[in-house]
């Protein structure tokens, strides 16, 4: 897509960044970003965390600090009645509560489908912007969460996720990535690349990192945390269509293992809502930094690493 060019504009369509990036002065950069979607969970407090959640995780992700919100909301009031919206609205002010910001306002309009999240503005000096196209070969791949979310929530709109999994899948769902992003942007560690992992699931998040840095990615199959119960469930085919189409767009790129089961190929593909941050840093630095991430309550993976080569993955058992 071409838009106006402009020198101050320091991240934008180019390398399909977490969020927009515009110089304000030498020491400041406003940050900018929006995210909204249907329920993925039934209860509409649940709902409004984990919309809220997924929207300010681009701000994290870029190693930004978010200033505060807008709520963007269609909702069908006639039907789901105001005390719907209202508990939607309290959940994701719970977690603008938690980021520390407000939320000065917001857009509504009347729409048959429910669809709720938030316009986010945050700030970062221009110099300590974390993108997706700084990864070097040598890097080590961190990542804080499990994937599943797609698979899981899929499951739940089915009936079919056991109550463990709608309550595992929902906690992971409307959990910040705050303490991470603080981590990987507290330059502590020299932090070459950062992303979440959302819409495109691992495998296509990663797939956009290698091209933007021009280098290659090695998976380990064995490495990556995976929600429990979710390969039963891919097996048995419940698995959203976006997870399905990101393995069809990005599956060219990756390299599996010969006889890799397709429904564990899904899994690597699955479409997450907030899902975890996924950062490159330098492989003598990847022990310290999962040890700082412990500190503060979050458990991440080494996942795999990259190297020198044609942009895209393999996949390793």
């Amino acid at each position: 897509m071409k838009t106006r060019k402009d020198a101050r504009a320091l991240v934008g369509f180019a390398t399909h960044d977490d969020a927009a990036v515009y110089k304000l002065s030498a020491t400041q950069a406003v940050v900018s970003t929006v995210d909204f979607f249907p329920p993925v969970v039934d209860d509409p407090f649940a709902y409004g965390q984990i919309a809220a959640a997924n929207a300010l995780s681009d701000i994290w992700a870029m190693g930004a600090r978010p200033l505060f919100a807008l709520n963007l909301v269609a909702f069908p009031t006639k039907v789901l009645g105001l005390e719907v919206l209202t508990a939607i609205l309290q959940g994701g002010q719970s977690k603008a509560d938690e980021a520390g910001i407000p939320v000065l306002g917001g857009h509504s309009v009347d729409d048959p489908e429910p669809k709720y999240g938030m316009a986010v503005t945050g700030v970062v000096h221009p110099r300590r912007i974390l993108t997706n196209a700084g990864g070097r070969p040598g890097d080590a791949l961190l990542l804080t969460k499990p994937i599943g979310s797609g698979i899981a929530t899929t499951a739940i709109k089915r009936g079919l996720a056991s109550p463990e999994l709608t309550r595992r899948v929902t906690a992971l769902m409307a959990e910040l990535n705050r303490r991470a992003g603080e981590t990987f942007a507290s330059r502590r560690f020299a932090v070459h690349a950062l992303t979440d992992v959302t819409g495109f699931g691992l495998l296509g998040h990663l797939c956009e990192l290698t091209f933007a840095a021009r280098v290659r990615a090695r998976l380990h199959l064995s490495h990556i945390p995976i929600l429990q119960g979710v390969p039963a469930l891919a097996a048995a085919g419940v698995v959203p269509a976006g997870s399905a189409a990101n393995l069809e767009h990005f599956g060219a790129k990756v390299r599996f293992p010969k006889g890799l089961p397709r429904d564990i190929q899904l899994v690597l593909s699955d479409a997450q809502t907030n899902g975890g941050l996924l950062a490159a840093l330098p492989e003598r630095e990847a022990a310290r930094a999962q040890r700082a991430l412990e500190r503060v309550g979050v458990e991440a993976a080494r996942i795999g690493e990259l190297f020198a080569g044609r942009p895209g993955i393999d996949v390793v058992d």
